[in-house]
């Protein structure tokens, strides 16, 4: 009886490790979250969370933007640093209207997804969201009307 009892404690835990597990996700901060000199001048820097192999994962982001009233998208250059799974976003949108960056990556069959807004004094992270899956432009918009109107700070 007592191997049935240990039997259903280790299926217990191993569901709830599931039901808890993060997954794949990005973790955002400063340029010297990098650890990495070449970071010196990034507009932020993430790293990987949960990934078994983070020298494998893929991530590209877009710099999205509301100048003027008009949408603008920019291909962004996202920077792997020296230590797999870290990584390095410099800025290539210009300083005028509202901006987020729009990251997305897998790790093997595992998605994640994050809209960083950016202020006057860089990214803003309280403002941050993060997905497992890819941002919709719904979710991109409404992040660009939110700062546009004050509501990043």
């Amino acid at each position: 009886m007592s191997s049935i009892v240990i039997k259903s404690g280790v299926a217990v835990c191993a569901l709830a490790a599931l039901a808890f597990g993060e997954g794949f996700t990005f973790s955002i901060g400063g340029p010297a979250a990098a650890q990495d000199f070449v970071a010196k001048t990034a507009a932020f820097a993430f790293r990987t969370e949960g990934c078994a192999d983070p020298a494998s994962a893929q991530i590209n982001g877009t710099a999205e933007g509301l100048v003027n009233g008009s949408r603008r998208s920019l291909p962004l250059k996202v920077t792997k640093m020296s230590k797999p799974g870290v990584y390095a976003v410099f800025q290539n949108w210009s300083g005028e209207g509202a901006w987020v960056v729009n990251l997305k990556g897998t790790c093997g069959t595992e998605i994640a997804g994050a809209i960083v807004p950016l202020g006057t004094k860089g990214f803003i992270r309280e403002s941050s969201k993060f997905f497992a899956r890819p941002a919709t432009d719904a979710e991109i918009n409404e992040s660009l009307k939110t700062l546009a109107q004050g509501g990043g700070k």
